[in-house]
């Protein structure tokens, strides 16, 4: 989703001296080496693969459509082991899934490389587009038409299913030990950043409403898969974008306490709050390894957004401290947007999404390994506008984030 510039935040901690360091120049993707079958790209996309109807996204895809070719080609490029892909739209019957597959990653697409084959992928219901019966935007009604009829969903969308989450992989997903939280209620989170009407320093939700409401606008996901070097858990998520609100900034704290949801399910304690889908409560092992995944629409330093939020996710003690992902299209843009009066204090290197002219270049996804990893690289695919590469990577707003780790 867009995300448009309120106003700059102040200086942080000199801690994100690490975050903030630049590295000139372009970053190639690799070849992952064949004699070490322990090594594992994972990627995180935001695709932009979504309609505004059900079923639209089927519609696309069985049209053969451009955008969807560009997005398959990146990924044959870069060739990620487990990726997740953002803002591709769920249907309970896979159709989607389906015909991205085969007729577009299954088949050569031009600027692209070799076809690829996925065995392995999950996929779910998310929030976005579901009423909840609720007047959640405080309008008077619930519902309502046109686009504002999304307001009053779990998560903002059109239709159930908008911006779903599908991740794809090589290597077996054990299905049956997917965690979701998708039903997790706001308020149980100790500390939940509760929204205030500013004017009057009372709750914006109403208590029943409150009570009810949910933290996941999309849903976060807990994916383990059966790779040679081990079980990594994917924790994948997308927090809803901190804007398109009001002065109450209830998607502003709801995007930092889906970001913080992370945080409490990595950090040891008894949980009793944290309960899936399932009603299995509590965090992750304490001897897990994971990698978090996904367009978490906070830049430690810039744009909109809580931006402690990510900033205590990346500097997480399970977290691994590593160089930031880097690209030399990223750069280019975000120079030409200070050039244009659009100055951001973040490096140029590291953002990873266009989003106009009045958000500028900013750094939104990302893949985050843990501990008990070793880096080998990483890299946004954004190459720079001279590049041919430039030609496959203009489908989304958002390019893809890719790291290749080793136990």
């Amino acid at each position: 989703m867009h995300i448009r510039l309120r106003a700059l935040f102040p200086a942080l901690a000199p801690t994100l001296a690490l975050i903030l360091s630049a590295c000139a120049g372009p970053v190639p993707v690799p070849t992952p080496a064949a004699d070490t079958p322990a090594r594992l790209r994972v990627a995180t996309y935001n695709t932009s693969l979504y309609a505004e109807a059900e079923g639209g996204l089927v519609a696309r895809l069985q049209a053969g459509d451009a955008g969807a070719r560009k997005i398959a080609a990146v990924l044959q490029r870069v060739r990620p082991d487990l990726v997740l892909l953002n803002e591709f739209d769920y249907d309970p019957a896979h159709r989607a899934a389906d015909l991205f597959q085969r007729d577009y990653l299954e088949q050569a697409q031009p600027g692209g490389g070799e076809p690829l084959r996925y065995p392995y992928r999950y996929l779910a219901e998310v929030n976005t587009g579901v009423p909840s019966g609720l007047d959640l935007d405080r309008n008077g009604t619930i519902g309502g038409e046109g686009r504002d009829r999304g307001n009053d969903a779990w998560g903002y969308g059109l239709h159930p299913g908008q911006y779903g989450m599908l991740v794809l992989s090589q290597h077996p997903i054990d299905a049956g030990q997917v965690r979701s939280f998708r039903l997790l209620r706001w308020a149980t989170m100790p500390g939940a950043r509760r929204p205030l009407d500013p004017a009057t320093g009372a709750p914006w939700h109403a208590d029943a409403v409150w009570r009810q409401l949910r933290l996941s606008s999309k849903s976060h996901w807990d994916v383990p898969v059966r790779t040679p070097g081990g079980t990594v858990h994917f924790l994948v998520s997308h927090p809803t974008p901190p804007v398109f609100d009001g002065p109450e900034d209830r998607n502003g704290a709801r995007n930092a306490d889906e970001i913080r949801l992370w945080q409490e399910y990595l950090t040891p304690g008894d949980k009793p709050w944290l309960c899936d889908d399932a009603g299995r409560c509590g965090g992750l092992a304490a001897d897990a390894r994971f990698v978090i995944a996904g367009d978490l629409n906070n830049d430690p330093v810039d744009g909109d957004g809580h931006h402690e939020a990510i900033v205590g996710l990346l500097e997480h003690p399970r977290v691994l401290r590593m160089a930031t992902p880097r690209s030399a299209g990223g750069a280019e843009t975000a120079r030409a947007y200070a050039a244009k009066g659009i100055a951001h204090r973040g490096a140029p290197e590291h953002v990873t999404g266009d989003f106009g002219p009045r958000a500028g270049a900013m750094r939104l996804d990302y893949v985050l390994p843990s501990t008990g990893f070793v880096l080998h690289g990483q890299g946004v695919f954004w190459p720079a506008s001279g590049d041919p590469d430039a030609a496959i990577a203009d489908a989304s707003d958002h390019h893809l984030v890719w790291v290749d780790l080793e136990p």
